[in-house]
C-alpha cells in the first residue's frame, strides 16, 4: 500500500506548499475570491447582453465590479472562508460557502433597489450569484475531489486492491463511507451498498449505490468481483451473521465488522473500528455485561488468592481483580513461566498493587497451608484443575488427584484462614458426567459443599460450558488447523456445546461467586452451537470455502465425550432461580459417608489402579456412566465423506 499511498498524495501537495504560510494561507483565498468575482460579473453583463454590452452598461461595469469584489471579500471574511480546509470540507462549509455569497447578493440587490439609477439588471445580479457560487466553490472542493477521485483510480488499478461492498445502508455504513474515502490507507474499492430495506434499493449514498438485499450478496459478490464483505449493521444479531456466512459459504470472502453499537459510538464510526469477525459473533445471544462497579465494591481493600493463575480463565481474573482496587493479589500456579510473565503484565498495568507470584502444586498440602497462614486472603478463587477429556481417560488417577484432592487442600486452606469466600471453577461436565474430568469436577463440587457446611467460608461452585480462545479450547485448535490448510477435524456432524466469551466467564465468577447468591451458579448461555456449523463458519471467515478449501473430517467421539452437555442435572432445574442471566441452583447432597469413599478413592488413585479410581468415582456419583463411543453416520455429502479420521477432534 505504501506507493498506493504515496501516489494518493500528490494531488494535495501543492495545497500544503503553497498554503503552508499562515498569512499567506488566509490572505490567498480571499484574493482569488476577488478576482473570481472580477471574472463573475463581467462574464454576467456578457451573458446577459449576448456579448455587446451597450455603452450606458458598460460605463458602470468598473464600478459595479469594485461593489461586488468589495462585499464579497467583507463577506469572506465574516463567515470565515478564508479558513478553508481544502482536505475535510463537507457539505456544512458548502452551506457555509453558499450563504455568504447569497447574502452578498442579496445586499447588492438591496442597494440597487434603494438606488435606482445605477445601472445594474436584475438579471446581471442573479447571474453572479450562480458563477460566484460555482467558481469560488468549485476551486475549494476541487483538491478534495480531484484527490478522492484519483486515490479511487489507483486503487481500482492497484495490484492486489480489493472490492468491497458495506452490509447496511442505514447512518453506520454512511460514516463508514465517508471514512474509508478520507483515508488515504483503506485498501478498498467500495462498490456499493447492500441493505434489507426494499426503500433503499436504487438510491445512492456518498456516491456509492445500494445494490440490493443482503440476499443477494452471493450473486452480487460473484457479478462484481467482490473480496471484501464490510459489515456496518448495529446490533447486529448473531442468528444474521451466521446467515451471511451460511449464504457465503461457497465464496471466497473476507469478513469485517463494527463491532459496537452505533449508539454507543455517537455516531465516530471509523475504518479503524472494522475487525474481523470472531467466534464471538457467532454466540446465539446478545454477550452478557456484568456490572463492573458492583463488583468492584466486593473486591476492593480486599487479599484475593487465585490458583491455576497463569491459565486463561485464571489470568483474566487476575487481570479484572487488579483494576478493581483490591488489597493484595496472591498468584499460586505450578506453571513457572506463565506466572512470572502475568505477574510482570499486572505490575505494568497497577504498579502500586502489591502483588505476589508464588509457584506451587496445589497437591501438596503442606505448601498450600503455608501459603494461606501467611496472606489470610478474603477471597480465593480456585481455577487450577486438570480439564483435558481425553488425557484425563488415559490417567483418572491424576485427574482425581489434581481436580479433587488438590480442591480439597485449598478448599481447607480456605476455611482455615477464616476467608470470606471461596469460589470453585467447575464445568457443564460434571452434570450426568461420561468423562473422567467430568465426574473429577462433580465430587470437587460435593467436597466444598460439604466443607461449607461445618465453615464460615462461604462456599459457591460456578460451572462454565466451553470458554472461547481459552487454552486448549475448540477454537483455537480449528484455527491452527485451518493455518495448516487443514483438515478441520469434528467429532460428530450432531455434537453441539455451549459456549461463552472468557470476560463472561470471569464476569459469572466475580458476580456470582462473590455476591453470595447461592452454592452453584450457572451463566445462562442461551441455545447450545453445533460444532460442525462453527468448524464451517470459521472456514468462511478465513476467506475460504469448506470442503473446497479446507476439509472437515469427523473423526467420532472421543473417550468420555458426550455428543450434547447440558447445565443442569433435573434436581437442579426444578431449584433454579435467575438473577442477570446467572442461574442459581442446589445441587442434591453429598453421600453421607463422603469422608470415606474419599480416603477409598485416594487409595486408589495412590495405588494407580485406574479401574478402582473409576469405580470410586462411580460410587460418589451415581449418575457417571462412561457412554460408549458414537459413531457418526456417513451421508453422501462432501463433508461427511472426507478422508480417514485424524487424531484430534472437536
Amino acid at each position: 500500500m505504501e506507493p498506493l499511498l504515496t501516489a494518493a498524495a500528490v494531488p494535495m501537495r501543492w495545497v500544503d506548499r503553497l498554503l503552508g504560510n499562515r498569512p499567506l494561507r488566509l490572505a490567498l483565498p480571499l484574493a482569488v475570491d476577488a478576482l473570481l468575482t472580477a471574472g463573475s460579473v463581467s462574464l454576467a453583463f456578457l451573458l446577459r447582453f449576448d456579448g455587446a454590452i451597450p455603452a450606458a452598461y458598460a460605463a458602470s461595469l468598473v464600478p459595479v465590479t469594485l461593489a461586488f469584489v468589495a462585499v464579497r471579500i467583507a463577506l469572506g471574511y465574516a463567515f470565515s472562508l478564508h479558513r478553508w480546509s481544502f482536505r475535510m470540507s463537507g457539505l456544512s462549509e458548502g452551506l457555509r460557502l453558499t450563504l455568504a455569497v447569497l447574502v452578498g447578493t442579496l445586499f447588492v440587490l438591496a442597494v440597487r433597489t434603494f438606488f435606482r439609477h445605477i445601472q445594474l439588471p436584475r438579471s446581471v445580479i442573479a447571474l453572479e450569484f450562480f458563477l460566484s457560487a460555482t467558481f469560488m466553490g468549485g476551486y475549494r472542493f476541487a483538491p478534495r475531489i480531484l484527490g478522492a477521485w484519483y486515490l479511487e483510480q489507483r486503487r481500482a488499478h492497484a495490484a492486489g486492491g480489493r472490492r468491497a461492498v458495506i452490509l447496511g445502508a442505514g447512518s453506520a455504513g454512511d460514516l463508514l463511507l465517508r471514512d474509508l474515502k478520507r483515508s488515504p490507507a483503506n485498501p478498498y474499492q467500495l462498490i456499493g451498498f447492500l441493505d434489507d430495506d426494499s426503500k433503499k434499493r436504487g438510491t445512492y449514498i456518498g456516491g456509492r449505490p445500494v445494490l440490493g438485499s443482503i440476499e443477494a450478496l452471493p450473486e452480487i459478490a460473484g457479478r462484481f468481483g467482490i473480496t471484501d464483505v464490510l459489515i456496518a449493521i448495529p446490533r447486529l444479531s448473531s442468528d444474521r451473521v451466521r446467515e451471511i456466512l451460511r449464504l457465503c459459504s461457497s465464496l471466497a470472502l473476507s469478513f469485517k465488522i463494527i463491532p459496537v453499537s452505533f449508539a454507543v459510538l455517537d455516531a465516530k464510526i471509523s475504518a479503524a473500528m472494522l475487525h474481523d469477525l470472531t467466534p464471538e459473533d457467532l454466540l446465539p445471544r446478545d454477550q452478557v455485561h456484568f456490572d463492573s462497579a458492583e463488583i468492584a465494591r466486593h473486591i476492593a481493600g480486599k487479599c484475593v488468592l487465585i490458583t491455576g493463575a497463569a491459565g486463561s480463565i485464571g489470568s483474566e481474573i487476575a487481570r479484572q481483580v487488579a483494576g478493581h482496587e483490591p488489597r493484595a493479589l496472591v498468584l499460586v500456579d505450578i506453571n513457572e513461566n506463565e506466572l512470572y510473565f502475568l505477574a510482570r503484565r499486572l505490575a505494568d498495568l497497577q504498579p502500586e498493587l502489591e502483588i505476589h507470584a508464588l509457584v506451587a502444586d496445589i497437591r501438596d498440602a503442606p505448601r498450600i497451608e503455608r501459603i494461606g497462614a501467611r496472606y489470610r486472603p478474603d477471597f480465593v478463587f480456585h481455577a487450577a484443575a486438570h480439564k483435558h477429556v481425553p488425557l484425563r481417560e488415559d490417567a483418572p488417577e491424576e485427574a482425581v488427584k489434581n481436580n479433587v484432592f488438590g480442591t480439597i487442600n485449598v478448599a481447607r486452606m480456605a476455611n482455615a484462614c477464616g476467608a470470606e469466600r471461596f469460589v470453585l471453577i467447575s464445568t457443564d461436565k460434571a452434570v450426568r458426567p461420561s468423562s473422567v474430568m467430568g465426574a473429577s469436577k462433580r465430587i470437587a463440587e460435593f467436597v466444598v459443599r460439604d466443607l461449607a457446611t461445618r465453615s464460615k467460608t462461604a462456599f459457591t461452585a460456578v460451572r462454565f460450558g466451553n470458554v472461547l480462545g481459552s487454552a486448549g479450547s475448540v477454537v483455537p485448535l480449528f484455527k491452527q488447523q485451518i493455518q495448516r490448510g487443514g483438515p478441520v477435524t469434528v467429532t460428530h456432524p450432531e455434537c453441539t456445546r455451549y459456549f461463552m466469551t472468557i470476560p463472561e466467564a470471569v464476569g459469572l465468577v466475580l458476580l456470582a461467586g462473590l455476591g453470595g447468591y447461592g452454592e452453584l451458579c450457572i451463566l445462562d448461555m442461551g441455545q447450545p452451537i453445533k460444532i460442525a456449523e462453527l468448524a464451517a463458519n470459521l472456514i468462511t471467515m478465513a476467506g475460504l470455502v469448506p470442503d473446497k478449501d479446507i476439509p472437515i473430517v469427523f473423526t467420532g467421539l472421543r473417550p468420555g465425550e458426550k455428543l450434547n452437555e447440558t447445565l443442569l442435572s433435573e434436581e437442579e432445574e426444578r431449584t433454579q432461580a435467575v438473577r442477570d442471566r446467572i442461574l442459581v441452583a442446589k445441587s442434591p447432597p453429598p453421600p453421607a459417608d463422603l469422608a470415606e469413599r474419599l480416603d477409598r478413592l485416594r487409595h486408589s488413585a495412590d495405588c494407580g489402579d485406574a479401574n478402582a479410581v473409576k469405580a470410586q468415582m462411580r460410587s460418589i456419583v451415581p449418575t457417571y456412566s462412561p457412554h460408549p463411543l458414537a459413531v457418526p453416520e456417513r451421508a453422501d455429502t462432501p463433508v461427511e465423506t472426507a478422508a480417514a479420521a485424524v487424531t484430534h477432534a472437536a
